[in-house]
């Protein structure tokens, strides 16, 4: 389950969780666009009066025309997501979709490949520990 703001009732969660479910539904099986690609819906975020909601999603490939393209088609199908959203979720209001991409999954990557550099240069400078001496071994003197 998603992390959502604090502000949101209980009852607005599980709306956005559930548009969450419904469009991971409808983008895998109902859109024929073949601009919209593989599609991974990250996070839902609605508004207290259920007018609009706040679609993150990421894709597989990030490259900025792609990303756009992806962009440019899921507003072209905003329309006819939101018709099918409305036969599976009954709700009085159904919320306008804005689609956003989101960058936390590629900016954790990197962040997570920037640890780890550090980690390796660190490990790389650090001076190898001495041998400690074996307890059991006669002792000189």
């Amino acid at each position: 389950m998603a992390k959502h703001s604090k502000n949101i009732p209980a009852r607005g969660l599980r709306v956005a969780d559930q548009i969450q479910r419904d469009l991971a539904e409808i983008l895998a099986s109902g859109l024929k666009d073949p601009r919209i690609g593989m599609v991974t819906i990250t996070e839902v975020q609605i508004t207290p009066d259920y007018a609009h909601a706040k679609v993150f999603y990421t894709m597989l490939n990030d490259k900025k025309e792609a990303i756009k393209n992806t962009n440019d088609g899921l507003q072209a199908a905003s329309g006819f997501i939101r018709n099918q959203l409305g036969k599976l979720l009954h709700i009085h209001t159904l919320p306008a979709l804005h689609f956003v991409h989101d960058t936390s999954t590629s900016r954790g990557m990197e962040m997570s490949l920037l640890i780890d550099q550090a980690n390796a240069t660190r490990a790389a400078d650090a001076e190898p520990d001495p041998v400690p001496a074996d307890p059991d071994a006669p002792q000189e003197r």
